[in-house]
This record gives C-alpha cells, structure tokens and sequence, in this order.
C-alpha cells in the first residue's frame, strides 16, 4: 500500500515511517520543510517531499497515487493553531476525496465527556479538525490518543519534567482526574492497523491503566529512581498553573498553556468505541511504558530523533546534582523561556 504521512518529521510521524517500511508498506514522507531521509535514518525506500498543508495546490500534489493517508499535523506552538488546523484539515479533506483516496487516518485526542463549551481550546481544535476530515467522501477513522508515553512525547515529557524536577509538587486538586496514557508502540501499531481497517468514524486509543494524573507523575519520579512528595493545592488558578509550569520546565510557552487547559477532565476511553488489536497481543500498562521511555535506550542521546523538540531531553533532577549543574539548568530554562515567549515568525 502507498501510504502519505503527513507530519512525518514530527514526534510520532519519524517513527511511524520506519515502522511502516517495515511491514512492507511503500511510504511517502511529506513536511512543511523537505525531510532529509538520512537525517532520519530512513532508508531510499521513502520518498521525502514538502507540503505545506494549509496550500491546497501542494496538498492536491502530495496525495497523487496514494493508497491511503496518516494525518498528524498539529500546530500546537503557534497562537494561532486554531485557524491554521481548520485551514490544513479543509485542504486535505479536499484533496483526498478529489483524488478518491481509499482511506484517511488522523491521530486526534481523547475527548472528555463533557459540554463542548466546557472543551479546553487544544481539545475542541483537535474535535474540530476531526469532524472536518470525516466529512470527507473517504473512508475515514480518527484515532484518540490521551497521553502518549514515549521519550520525546511533548504530553509525557511535560509530565516528566515537572515529576523529576523538584522534591516537593504542589497539585492543585482539579489535576486529580483520571487519564488513559498509551505507549507510542501501541500509536504506531494502531495507526498501521486502521490503513487496511474498516472503523469509521472516532475511535478511542488507550492503554489497559486508568490513573490520575498524579500518580502518573509519581510512576515517572519512581522509574527515574527519585523520591518526590506530592501536595495537593486547594487553591491554584488554572492560569496560574500554566503559567508557572511553563517557566518550570523547557516546553514552549504555548505548547504548556494549551495542555494544561486540558487536565480540568477525566482523558479516558469510551466503552464500547476503544481500539483492539486486531492482531492480538497485549498493549503496554503505564509502569511498563514509562519504565522503557525512561531507560537510555530510549530517553538517551541514542534514542533520539532529530525530530524530537532539543527541549525533551531530561532535565537534571534539583536534589541529586551539583550546585553548577543547577546553575546550568536554570539558565538553560530562562533561555528556553525567553525564546518561546517571543511572538511567531
């Protein structure tokens, strides 16, 4: 099957090329900026193309003779993502049922169940950008994914860096709602399932753990070997929140803000519209996930891709570095913050 990944250099699209090439799919990599296969570690089997999904014309381009579609662009660092996503999503709705693509993936997120006014602008960009692509004469699936647990995943490394940064976490007790985090592995293996699937429509993709978001804080601080305390806050301002959790970690400003947004609800699959393997084999629990997200293997220089933001690599843990490496952290962090509070290009 020729398969156009669209996204294909970001965090879950680098990944996926391989991953595909390997169950024998032929594999068109298309980004904003041309990809460079070596840089990737992509073999001459995939061919590299730039397409900037908010101009139709190079959509129209890019989709030419291909089977199907993965759809895992976001713009998540940008103000305003919100446009830009209906804009990109119109486009390749277009394009694909114009060039009778035989199907369309698209990695959404987990929606909670609660009044769309309520959604947290992340949520209901990403509920939008669905119901767009849907729409489309194709047949068409979107995959929810809550947290994705994975070395280089913005949600998990967000998480990690405020698990392992500082002895004592306040919580604010609206953070104490439950999540249904899934490994990477079981993205990829979902996403190359549904290209040959026949689910239409919105399907949930989670792991087999329910946890709060504080205990998937404490699983991080455990794999990393550190002892944190955690105290819920009756009192802390989401805002607040955002804001002091983006000055704490590398993230980008707006890529914080935006996630936090989303932690006021349960992220937690639906019954009877969740994704099995249709392959069998068990998915990964979330001590498991995190445990091989947390090994060098997988967070070490070693294991990761040029696509991974430079921003996810582990931050040294306060209580168990030396004062100039703490110096050092902290001046990385006020670089980092400065850059991402600069407006757009």
């Amino acid at each position: 099957m020729r398969v156009l990944v669209l996204g294909a250099t970001g965090y879950v699209g680098s990944r996926l090329v391989p991953h595909l090439l390997e169950h024998g799919h032929e594999v068109v990599a298309a980004s904003s900026s041309v990809p460079d296969p070596d840089r990737f570690g992509w073999d001459d089997r995939v061919q590299a193309i730039r397409c900037d999904v908010t101009d139709l014309n190079a959509v129209a381009r890019a989709v030419e003779g291909a089977d199907a579609v993965v759809y895992l662009v976001h713009s998540l660092d940008r103000t305003d993502f919100t446009d830009r996503d209906r804009l990109a999503a119109a486009n390749v709705a277009e394009a694909v049922e114009a060039e009778g693509v035989r199907r369309l993936v698209y990695l959404s997120g987990l929606v909670p169940a609660v009044p769309e006014a309520d959604l947290s602008a992340h949520i209901a960009s990403r509920l939008e950008v669905e119901r767009i692509l849907l729409a489309s004469a194709t047949s068409a699936v979107a995959l929810r994914a809550g947290v994705v647990i994975g070395a280089g995943s913005t949600s998990f490394e967000i998480i990690r860096q405020i698990a392992t940064l500082f002895l004592v976490q306040p919580v604010p007790t609206w953070m104490y709602h439950s999540v249904q985090p899934v490994a990477v592995s079981d993205v990829l293996r979902a996403v190359r399932e549904q290209l040959d699937g026949d689910d239409e429509g919105a399907v949930d993709l989670g792991g087999p753990d329910v946890v709060a978001y504080p205990d998937l804080m404490a699983t991080c601080a455990r794999e990393a070997g550190l002892s944190r305390l955690s105290l819920p806050t009756p009192i802390a301002p989401p805002g607040l929140v955002g804001l002091a959790t983006a000055l704490a970690t590398t993230a980008p400003f707006h890529t914080v803000t935006a996630l936090i947004e989303s932690l006021h609800h349960d992220m937690v699959c639906r019954p009877g519209r969740t994704w099995v393997p249709r392959q069998g084999g068990e998915l990964l629990g979330v001590e498991e996930a995190v445990r091989r997200a947390s090994t060098p293997r997988y967070a070490g220089p070693e294991g990761a891709l040029p696509s991974d933001p430079s921003w996810t690599r582990p931050l040294p843990a306060l209580d168990v570095v030396p004062l100039p490496a703490v110096g050092k952290a902290a001046a990385r962090l006020a670089a980092h913050r400065l850059r991402s509070l600069l407006p757009d290009p």
